[in-house]
């Protein structure tokens, strides 16, 4: 009975997204689904509604419904743009803001789709010698889509403050290399190019976060060109010191499960890279909660009592958890879809929010009914965030336009 719910649950969630115009979704025999649970559907409905899931899944840009493993992470960074980019009423919670870099902050205003990307560390090459420390990331970026246009990226390295009896001056630089040719010996040097550095303080524990969207850019049109990245961190010169004070100059910068103290923490401390990316469809992520808020701050029309069975908006929340797709959509739970139904009498009233043609087919309709009525359908609709994991296990924020109704009328 369970897996009976979550099919109509599928179709009725398609009537949300997809319009629910008639004919899309055929009738389906409603015997079929009586309370004794004695009755399944037929294959052919079952054939349809797995089409239609699909259908669905295919609109939030997935080739098939993502099924995450156990062990899956999901970077904190990523919650928390989501909790800064959407507006939750249900969850009213409310999260500092991540570190992130001032180019970023521009780039979220021209894009629509955040991925994070940890790097394979199956491929990784780490170097430690006196005075500085070397890491090569590689990160596989092929479940970008190409027709998304990436206006920025950024990588993310966390670094643990260290405490000032271990001498030195008290900094670090932090150098990013993108490897145009790797080395062809072990004794040589890779073909780099610096693409972005800081100077940091060791007093402070913080992500930080470095340029490298012109490498990331290249590598989505040209994935051939991809040799990954070179972090360098350059450590003050010692001439005494412990082997002790060495180590924990070495390791306070996250570069490798090798180096950090403590292998819990690697999970959410290790290096990240989060592209920022546009697929040409609908607004930018941080202008949905712009658009909400204009949307509801509209002055709302008094309703007379005989005018409540007219056409208007209604409440309709999609649990993600009753199709089952909580198991991949990380954050919302759900979302208040709404819905449009009613009449449109004739003499259709200012209030029903009509236009010319609707009030045309409405006055021939009360002379001619074999001409239909206007319908009540969505007239303003704003988009929503969704956080979610996709087939190959990347967290990807985006923002999905039309998914919310605002304001009804009749057409």
């Amino acid at each position: 009975m369970v897996a009976v719910v979550r099919a109509l649950m599928v179709l009725l969630l398609g009537q949300v997204l997809l319009g629910g115009t008639a004919g899309l979704i055929p009738e389906i025999d409603q015997r079929k689904y009586s309370d004794s649970g004695r009755h399944t559907p037929e294959r052919s409905d079952i054939n349809f509604l797995k089409e239609f899931e699909l259908r669905l899944l295919n609109m939030f840009g997935l080739k098939r419904r993502p099924t995450p493993s156990k062990s899956a992470v999901v970077p904190q960074y990523m919650l928390d743009l989501y909790y800064m980019h959407s507006e939750n009423d249900d969850l009213n919670i409310r999260r500092p803001r991540s570190t992130m870099g001032k180019h970023v902050e521009r780039a979220t205003s021209r894009a629509n789709t955040i991925r994070s990307f940890h790097h394979e560390e199956a491929l990784e090459a780490l170097s430690s010698l006196k005075g500085k420390t070397t890491q090569q990331f590689f990160f596989n970026l092929t479940s970008v889509p190409a027709e998304e246009l990436i206006t920025a990226a950024e990588l993310r390295i966390f670094r643990d403050q260290v405490l000032g009896d271990t001498g030195g001056s008290g900094f670090h630089r932090i150098n990013i290399y993108e490897v145009f040719r790797p080395a062809l010996a072990p004794s040589t040097e890779p073909l780099t190019r610096l693409l972005d550095t800081r100077l940091v303080q060791d007093s402070h524990t913080r992500w930080e976060s470095f340029d490298v969207g012109s490498a990331v850019a290249r590598w989505a049109r040209e994935s051939q060109h991809n040799h990954g990245l070179l972090v360098e961190v350059l450590h003050p010169e010692e001439s005494e010191g412990s082997e002790e004070v060495e180590r924990n100059r070495r390791r306070h910068v996250r570069v490798s499960r090798s180096l950090d103290v403590d292998e819990d923490s690697w999970v959410q401390a290790r290096p990240l890279l989060v592209t920022y990316s546009h697929d040409g469809q609908g607004s930018a992520v941080l202008n949905s909660n712009r658009q909400k808020r204009q949307a509801r701050q509209r002055p709302k029309q008094r309703r007379k009592q005989h005018q409540r069975t007219n056409c208007r908006r209604h409440a309709l929340y999609v649990d993600f958890s009753d199709v089952g797709w909580n198991e991949w959509i990380v954050a919302p739970p759900g979302y208040h879809a709404f819905y449009c139904h009613g009449d449109c009498p004739f003499p259709l009233s200012d209030h029903l929010n009509s236009t010319n043609h609707a009030i045309v087919q409405t006055l021939v309709n009360s002379v001619n009914s074999n001409i239909p009525r206007a319908c009540c359908v969505p007239t303003e609709l704003s988009p929503i965030s969704l956080l979610y994991l996709d087939e190959y296990e990347k967290v990807i924020l985006k923002n999905y336009q039309d998914m919310v109704v605002e304001g009804c009328g009749c057409r």
